[in-house]
């Protein structure tokens, strides 16, 4: 019994660890800071060794962190869940994931990072761009979609390099935007994109 008793307090003990690291995670990315596994560690009031002893690198730790912190793509375009208009979509759904990604940076940056530096790493990232595009554009999936299937994939490709974490961080860091002109020069750039998808299936 007393052997029990022991097991069951170490595991509740491991459990306690485990969530006050991933807390501490989630508090530390809602700053937008830079989000290092050291940081994390003493926001925790844990040592470094015990954080990577729960978590085997920083973006497993960071996907933990962020799971159900973002919205599901319905949930995120409500507010333009009336309409049908693609090109008004897609500029709500790239400035709502580009306003959310400055909000978290620090987390972002390092999970970019990380896929740059591990791109065979099994820890992916969090494909959130890709339910808002194709949520966006569920308006055209019954008529470009429908009509000229290579056009639409190509579509979701374009906006998927332009509705993105890289995108912005280039337009900040490479080409010297404030964050507000960056977000408004990608909304741009992405309703133009699908602006010219609407117009060529109005054509076929």
């Amino acid at each position: 019994m007393a052997t029990t008793q022991t097991d069951s307090g170490r595991s509740n003990q491991k459990k306690r660890t485990r969530t006050a690291i991933v807390e501490a995670a989630r508090a530390l990315i809602g700053t937008g800071a830079e989000v290092t596994m050291p940081a994390i560690a003493r926001a925790a009031l844990v040592s470094e060794a015990t954080a990577y002893r729960y978590f085997p690198d920083l973006p497993s730790l960071i996907s933990e962190a962020l799971a159900g912190v973002w919205p599901a793509p319905a949930d995120a375009l409500r507010p333009v869940a009336d309409s049908r208009d693609p090109v008004e979509r897609t500029a709500f759904a790239c400035e709502f994931l580009l306003r959310g990604t400055l909000a978290r940076q620090g987390a972002v940056r390092a999970m970019i990072a990380a896929t740059i530096t591990r791109p065979d790493a099994p820890t992916a990232r969090p494909g959130i761009r890709f339910g808002l595009i194709d949520h966006a554009l569920a308006p055209l999936q019954d008529t470009l979609g429908a009509t000229n299937p290579d056009a639409f994939a190509q579509l979701k490709r374009d906006l998927a390099v332009t509705v993105s974490a890289e995108a912005l961080f280039c337009l900040t860091d490479l080409c010297g935007l404030d964050p507000d002109s960056a977000v408004t020069s990608a909304v741009r750039t992405a309703t133009t994109l699908t602006e010219a998808a609407v117009r060529a299936a109005t054509q076929e």
